[in-house]
């Protein structure tokens, strides 16, 4: 009887009907992952006809961990007397671009802490001398978190702070710090960081400007099955007004190193069911990314048959889910064979998911390392 119920909420996202939040919390809490798998591989073959499948080639640089927040889940950060804690060199940042840039990468993703000093004139000037060296360069920066952070190190309206940021260069916005879009969970797990309403109009205002920006979720952790919807009908909310957001990204807590390293980790049945569901939730948002760098290279892989149609970046640099433990590695070559082995041709895009590889991308045999010779406390150059 269960399986029926569960198949017929499933028929009827297939057939074009809207997933309701009751419907979508009976799906989470259901144990049938490949009908739940096979519906939203339906629904991203309907959205995605095409016969290929998309990543990108970015690199997520961090220009500083030290962070006015407390954040229990995060491994990442240092407080502001931390004597671990730093602001990059701002050569060393745009050496990090140039490695990324020779390689055939058009993007970096430009994300710190919460600095309680740093005022927006010095964002500015970091946008200017990017874009100035690197005109070509996409800047997808600054999570909700830290651009509501900078209202109150400046005092200026929101929509002013995006109004200049946008004029000195930023491209595009990322959706880090989402976490769970319900405020009763991140009051529990965090202190002094943005709340959901705010989170989300810092996406509405810079929607409101022409711009677009991806949303994310990290799950697994004290959130409900419940509240896991509510974040996505938030998301779902704010895409029906907006239209705004290019695409979805989640991915499971990870818990090393962090003060919540007693919760275990979601493993790849949790992560590849709560991918589907999200597919089949957000109607509206067109693109769902895989999250190999939580889950290798397989499951990320299997993630194209589970309501995903990218395979997210290739991310020369990351450093925030690598401190809390988890380090995945892939090539170029791997990623495009992770795609290729399903059926679909390997095409490169930009964070506007347009196509930018011509058919003729630079296939690298071995993961680019990095010549910047740096010492960061916790952090690598992997993944």
């Amino acid at each position: 009887m269960i399986e029926k119920e569960i198949q017929k909420i499933l028929d009827s996202v297939t057939e074009g009907h809207r997933l309701e939040r009751a419907d979508a919390i009976q799906l989470l809490e259901s144990d049938s992952l490949a009908s739940i798998g096979k519906a939203a591989n339906a629904v991203t073959t309907k959205l995605h006809p095409e016969q290929y499948r998309t990543y990108n080639i970015d690199r997520n640089i961090n220009y500083t961990n030290i962070c006015s927040a407390v954040c229990d889940f995060c491994a990442f950060y240092r407080g502001p007397k931390d004597p671990e804690g730093y602001v990059l060199d701002r050569n060393i940042l745009l050496k990090k671009i140039e490695e990324t840039v020779a390689i055939g990468g058009d993007q970096i993703l430009l994300q710190g802490g919460m600095h309680p000093t740093l005022p927006l004139e010095w964002y500015e000037e970091l946008l200017r001398d990017i874009k100035l060296q690197y005109p070509e360069v996409n800047v997808h920066g600054f999570s909700p978190p830290e651009i509501f952070h900078l209202t109150k190190v400046t005092k200026l309206p929101l929509l002013e702070i995006l109004e200049r940021l946008a004029v000195a260069g930023l491209g595009s916005l990322p959706g880090g710090g989402g976490e769970i879009l319900v405020d009763r969970v991140r009051a529990a797990m965090t202190r002094g960081k943005v709340m959901t309403d705010d989170w989300l109009d810092v996406h509405r205002k810079w929607h409101s400007l022409g711009g677009r920006s991806t949303a994310t979720m990290m799950f697994g952790h004290i959130e409900s099955l419940a509240e896991r919807i509510e974040h996505l009908d938030r998301l779902r909310e704010l895409q029906d007004e907006t239209g705004g957001f290019t695409a979805f990204i989640c991915w499971s807590f990870q818990p090393d190193n962090t003060e919540m390293s007693h919760i275990p980790p979601s493993g790849a049945f949790e992560y590849l069911k709560t991918q589907a569901v999200a597919r089949l939730y957000l109607d509206n948002i067109p693109n769902i990314q895989s999250s190999w760098v939580t889950q290798g290279r397989d499951i990320g892989q299997l993630a194209l048959l589970f309501g995903a149609n990218d395979m997210g970046s290739l991310m020369l640099e990351e450093n925030v889910v690598s401190a809390a433990g988890t380090v995945h590695h892939l090539t170029l070559e791997q990623m495009r064979s992770a795609i290729s082995e399903l059926g679909w041709e390997p095409r490169r895009r930009n964070v506007f998911y347009e196509l930018v590889d011509d058919k003729t991308d630079l296939v690298l045999e071995t993961r680019p390392q990095s010549t910047v010779d740096i010492d960061l406390p916790l952090l690598t150059s992997a993944t």
